[in-house]
């Protein structure tokens, strides 16, 4: 019996290396716990420009259809920067998350004891940081209506539109993880400026009346973006629209030291994605410095909100913090007294503390 079926969409640049890695944790781990994972690999992005000129085939589509999950690596190759927008690599995965359906992108940020030093930030600033971001993902100004260039008056336009179920879905998956963590939500908007952030704010504040536990307060984005470096521990749960989310998002990687080091999961849609939250990095791709941990991490929220296996997951999560303790690094987040190593050599330490019995782990960790 199959327990779950997964597309592996590698992508452009380093996503090639670091799905790689992320699929070799992620088969040894469900095998300990005897759940079969039943894997396809398909095209997107650059790769699929170049073999089906398309950024997102048909084929592709076929493929994750029948899918419970999709593995993203990353999407972007500056070889087709000249394209319109429209037939660019990028177009692909706003294609796809249309596709799936996943309207929820969970991005957790944390801050790691052994990676203090990684940050430019002082350590009383952010040590201690755990939050996580619920970004909206299928509206807003990258898919609103209408949009377009305007020859004749040598301009262009976009559409930022929400509706109230697009806000209250998504507001309800922010409280219902709050409950799991610190029970804090802020809700990050523009409501000074903008009516589309006015309609946010009422939504949230209307849903946060059924969550009685939860506290609930709100920040205009420009606020937030200067918290986030100033005073991280403040927050528990964020929770924003698309084009805040995805920017405010990056910015939360100072705090772990590197956008290498961010996961995330798509849910709410017929089929899950996981993807890390760096791009394809052209610059560094086939040099095997690539840091594979944001996709290996992806893996591990596969496992705990697409195979249900919470003790799966924290199995690849600890691996990572133990070799991080041990003083691993690739080169993004190395320091001076760092053991420096390579895409596949971190990807194969974590693979070997993830595969350790868990006598060994208790006794290698002294829990």
């Amino acid at each position: 019996m199959t327990d779950m079926k997964l597309t592996i969409l590698p992508g452009d640049g380093v996503g090639t290396e670091v799905t790689a890695e992320a699929m070799r944790v992620l088969t040894v781990v469900s095998k300990i716990y005897g759940m079969t994972i039943e894997t396809s690999e398909a095209l997107i992005g650059g790769a699929a420009i170049r073999e089906a000129n398309s950024p997102l085939p048909e084929a592709t589509i076929e493929a994750f259809k029948g899918a419970d999950a999709v593995l993203l690596g990353a999407v972007g190759d500056p070889a087709f920067d000249d394209l319109l927008p429209e037939h660019r690599p990028e177009i692909g995965l706003l294609r796809m998350r249309q596709h799936l359906g996943g309207f929820a992108n969970l991005r957790p940020a944390r801050a790691f004891d052994s990676l203090i030093d990684s940050s430019p930030l002082r350590r009383e600033i952010f040590e201690g940081t755990d939050l996580l971001i619920v970004r909206e993902l299928l509206g807003g100004l990258y898919f609103g209506e209408p949009r377009g260039f305007d020859d004749a008056t040598s301009s262009a336009f976009n559409t930022m539109r929400y509706s109230v179920k697009e806000v209250e879905r998504v507001a309800r998956v922010a409280f219902e993880s709050a409950r799991g963590r610190k029970k804090k939500v802020t809700s990050v908007d523009k409501a000074n400026v903008l009516e589309t952030s006015r309609l946010w704010r009422r939504t949230v504040s209307e849903v946060a009346a059924d969550y009685p536990d939860v506290e609930l307060d709100h920040l205009f984005v420009d606020a937030c973006a200067m918290h986030l470096v100033t005073n991280p521990t403040r927050f528990d749960v964020i929770l924003t629209e698309n084009l805040f989310g995805d920017i405010l998002s990056d910015e939360a990687a100072v705090l772990t030291g590197s956008l290498g080091m961010l996961a995330s999961a798509t849910i709410g849609g017929k089929v899950d994605l996981y993807e890390p939250v760096h791009g394809s990095a052209p610059d560094i791709a086939g040099k095997g410095i690539a840091n594979p941990i944001g996709a290996i991490a992806s893996a591990a929220m596969l496992l705990r909100h697409t195979g249900k296996n919470e003790e799966a997951a924290t199995r690849i999560e600890t691996a990572i913090d133990r070799a991080l303790a041990e003083g691993y690094r690739t080169a993004d987040i190395a320091g001076s007294s760092s053991k420096i190593v390579s895409t596949s050599e971190m990807g194969e330490i974590i693979l070997g503390y993830s595969a350790e019995s868990d006598t060994a782990k208790q006794s290698a960790t002294g829990k």
